[in-house]
């Protein structure tokens, strides 16, 4: 079997510490990520004429499940998490090769002394995430309205409205100027309802979310997704 050896040209820094509640797709939560690109590629005449395109297109590696390997069949959540279909017919992550494909704005385009990054958003990756390609998007080639999107034919509905307690009304309130964009990040994870599909609406189950700095802990019921509170990370 041919083998072709790749290597990480950038790193992705992003708010999601963990897999759990990233957005199943790119676009979907207006979230501001920094793609950091290393040495030999960090050189400004690597990125000459980005700037002019809109948005480009990320190879990533799904580096946080390489160990677990492929599956033949996944089952995808917008068919309940139930229904299987062929891995090669889905955007899951355990693929034989564990290679991810985003389409994401680009923000900026920052060369100085520390190197070249790239400021984008409405990224899904996780912090951490090697990036093997960088490739500007073109509208003509890459934009089709005629294409048919099988089972997942529309971006998926908001489901969950999202509340917080006084105690993380409280912490936002505090991190407001080091975290701006923190609730609204959080209502937009929490809307598209990051639950696993087969869980169910139990009200007194509880789930942990990690973003930036914090564990944030919510629950869900009849259609609300309560951030219970704002905890600072436990240090590893």
């Amino acid at each position: 079997m041919q083998r072709f050896p790749f290597e990480a040209i950038a790193i992705v820094r992003s708010p999601y510490r963990e897999k759990f509640a990233i957005p199943r797709q790119p676009g979907l939560v207006d979230v501001l990520s920094t793609v950091e690109l290393l040495p030999p590629y960090n050189r400004a005449e690597a990125v000459r004429g980005l700037a002019s395109f809109s948005h480009i297109w990320l190879s990533f590696v799904f580096h946080g499940v390489v160990r677990e390997g492929w599956k033949p069949t996944v089952r995808p959540p917008r068919l309940g998490g139930n229904e299987r279909v062929g891995v090669f017919a889905s955007r899951a992550t355990h693929r034989p090769n564990p290679l991810g494909l985003s389409a994401v704005e680009l923000v900026a385009v920052e060369c100085d002394s520390a190197g070249v990054r790239l400021q984008v958003r409405g990224a899904d990756l996780l912090d951490g995430t090697p990036v093997v390609d960088i490739k500007p998007y073109l509208p003509y080639a890459d934009s089709l309205p005629e294409a048919q999107g099988g089972y997942a034919p529309q971006a998926p509905d908001t489901r969950l409205a999202v509340v917080f307690s006084e105690l993380a009304a409280a912490t936002l309130v505090q991190q407001q100027h080091s975290y701006p964009a923190l609730a609204s990040l959080i209502e937009q994870l929490l809307a598209l309802d990051p639950r696993p599909a087969y869980h169910s609406d139990d009200p007194q189950r509880g789930y942990g979310l990690a973003l930036y700095d914090f564990n944030l802990r919510f629950v869900v019921a009849d259609g609300v997704a309560t951030v219970v509170a704002i905890e600072p990370l436990a240090a590893d």
